[in-house]
């Protein structure tokens, strides 16, 4: 094939070339200078919000109290877990995944003689404005029936003893083809464990319609022989891979390092020899990467949880997503847990905390 000169018609016919595909790339759209971290409340587990026009000082809205009614949302336990935010890829709203969980239902857990962690759905979330919510939940337990193509062939025997699905995450893939032919979709990745038919947590993808409101059946993401749980998915430029960090449950404590060529895998194994590892053999998960407008190193989120109180880090990366360092508690958040960071714009920032400011003198706070 004969080379483009990078000038004239040709320089241009070649940018227009890398500028398509690289527009084809699977991402989650980042817009806007300001910041909005999206999480569990820690004390009383349900969703909420917290701002920043920086990025590292930020502060919560309403209070930190729930940006919604948890028990509408969340209609198999009532409670809103591991909220991630992002985006729609056509810039026209916002979508939101949960873990629908009520950590605090004993009595369940007792009756049935299951764990305390135990929970059996997720929650499919979009919003045109980040204030009204519309929601779907997904009770794993009810089988095939609950996905898009309930005649694939399934990954379990028996989808009514699930016993965990959690934290649910999301990135656009504009490649995902559909059977019907057309294309692009999200995906879906979480943590399953079917305690009946498999050992341990393992992490699984499903796909969801572009608009956000059905899920093909899962398929499994990687096993490497042990639970894993809280994976968070970024593409990183600067070696062209996809970068997954992730709680390895059991073995050496930390926060580990995965990458894979696409969204699919397949996926190395984690990384040894560099890994967060600051808080030494104390507990820690819930990572949520991301960048800061106009850099290209990274900040890395997470929650350890062995403390009391406990406490949500913010680390650094360069722009590899490698050689962590600078750990800090985040600034602001009276009660941060498992979140998700997205950026926002300067009116997107306004407008939640004139709502914030609006429901605070409702309530008389």
């Amino acid at each position: 094939m004969a080379s483009l000169p990078l000038g004239g018609v040709g320089g241009g016919l070649l940018f227009f070339y890398f500028a398509f595909f690289a527009s084809l790339r699977a991402q989650n759209l980042q817009k806007g200078d300001h910041y909005l971290y999206c999480h569990m409340n820690g004390g009383v587990a349900w969703t909420a919000y917290a701002i920043s026009p920086d990025g590292i000082h930020f502060h919560d809205l309403i209070d930190g109290d729930s940006i919604f009614s948890d028990a509408e949302v969340a209609t198999i336990e009532g409670r809103t877990r591991d909220a991630y935010i992002a985006r729609k890829h056509d810039d026209k709203g916002f979508i939101m995944l949960t873990t629908d969980m009520d950590a605090s239902n004993r009595s369940r857990d007792r009756l049935h003689k299951t764990e305390t962690w135990d929970n059996y759905g997720i929650n499919l979330l979009t919003s045109k404005d980040l204030i009204h919510w519309q929601s779907r939940t997904f009770d794993f337990r009810k089988g095939t029936s609950i996905f898009s193509n309930p005649e694939a062939e399934s990954v379990y025997k028996d989808w009514s003893t699930i016993n965990r699905v959690w934290a649910p995450q999301a990135v656009w893939d504009p490649n995902y083809m559909w059977p019907d032919g057309h294309q692009g979709g999200y995906f879906v990745y979480f943590s399953l464990w079917n305690r009946s038919e498999e050992a341990y947590d393992r992490m699984y993808y499903s796909y969801a319609d572009a608009d956000f409101t059905t899920l093909t059946q899962p398929r499994l993401l990687f096993d490497w022989g042990y639970a894993t749980i809280d994976a968070d998915i970024n593409w990183v430029p600067a070696d062209n891979l996809w970068h997954m960090m992730i709680k390895k449950e059991g073995g050496t404590p930390g926060l580990f390092t995965a990458t894979a060529p696409s969204l699919t895998g397949p996926w190395s194994e984690p990384v040894e020899d560099d890994y967060v590892n600051f808080e030494g053999k104390k507990k820690c998960e819930g990572v949520s990467a991301f960048q800061l407008a106009g850099e290209d190193t990274w900040h890395i989120a997470y929650i350890e949880y062995s403390s009391k109180p406990r406490n949500y880090r913010i680390c650094q990366a360069d722009r590899f997503m490698r050689n962590f360092h600078s750990p800090q508690n985040i600034i602001g958040v009276a009660r941060p847990q498992h979140g998700s960071f997205m950026r926002i714009t300067k009116k997107e920032y306004k407008r939640l905390q004139k709502w914030s400011d609006k429901r605070m003198k409702q309530s008389g706070i």
